[in-house]
């Protein structure tokens, strides 16, 4: 059978069904918008291709055989399965069901991630969104391996094969604790803690936001003197809290920063680039 003839076939399978349900061919004709002698050649077609009399004419009233009264109800039931499929398919194609998955970094839960998830939710309630917490080199790999749609990273993932836009720039800021000499003085150069601890995280896998910080310093002429590596943010700035060093965070992990670690936007007190 060709492609011409499956189409044929679906479109008798149209026709046979207005005739049915009109019981009336000149009916049935008005309101597939055809003329009638085409629309009997094609019924015709349909019952010869059956081996089967669907429609009885012997009277004045066509009446359905048994035979055509039970393609009627199949042939309903696959028509209405055909729109059911072609509408779910076009609501997937224009982003409005199917699923997303999205992996972010932790600490973008801090920042806007949590109200545009709710947008989201709100907007396509209909899409089934999956999320999972990974790191940038875990983020990576998904999505090269297409195991997820969207990685929110924090530093940016900077790779050919993907293709990335900018949800948000900050600033960043200094962790002290706060016997810190640092809290009396004017630092305007980040050089200035070239002599400093630099408590960064995280400690693996590697690169990471720790590097990042450490290409800044690059940027500015030095590496710092001492360098201590923890797993994760609280452990970092739990270390800060104690005097073991200072560390530098996003503006967004303000929010959960220790009572006992003072901090300085880095944009008033030292020149340097913004995290994105």
């Amino acid at each position: 059978m060709t492609e011409r003839d499956d189409v044929m076939d679906l479109r008798r399978l149209v026709y046979f069904v207005a005739v049915a349900e009109e019981l009336h061919f000149g009916r049935a004709a008005s309101r597939l918008a055809i003329a009638q002698p085409p629309l009997s050649r094609q019924i015709a077609q349909l019952e010869s291709d059956l081996g089967v009399i669907l429609i009885d004419r012997s009277r004045s009233q066509i009446r359905l055989t048994q035979a055509g009264s039970v393609l009627l109800e199949r042939a309903r039931d696959v028509l209405e399965r055909l729109d059911r499929t072609h509408r779910e398919i076009k609501r997937i194609g224009e982003g409005f069901s199917g699923h997303l998955r999205v992996a972010f970094v932790g600490s973008a839960t801090y920042g806007m991630l949590p109200n545009v998830i709710k947008a989201f939710r709100s907007a396509y309630p209909d899409v089934e969104l999956a999320l999972s917490a990974m790191n940038n080199a875990e983020q990576k790999r998904a999505v090269i391996q297409r195991e997820i749609d969207i990685a929110v990273a924090r530093p940016s993932l900077d790779d050919e094969e993907l293709k990335s836009e900018p949800l948000l720039q900050e600033p960043l800021i200094l962790a002290l604790s706060d016997t810190s000499p640092l809290l009396e003085q004017q630092v305007t150069r980040l050089s200035a803690l070239k002599s400093e601890t630099f408590v960064l995280y995280p400690r693996k896998p590697r690169p990471s936001f720790a590097d990042h910080i450490l290409n800044i310093c690059l940027e500015e002429g030095f590496i710092p003197k001492s360098q201590v590596l923890a797993q994760d943010y609280q452990t970092a700035i739990s270390l800060v809290s104690v005097a073991s060093g200072s560390r530098w965070c996003r503006n967004q992990s303000r929010r959960r920063n220790a009572p006992a670690s003072p901090i300085a936007p880095m944009r008033d007190t030292i020149r340097g680039p913004r995290c994105r």
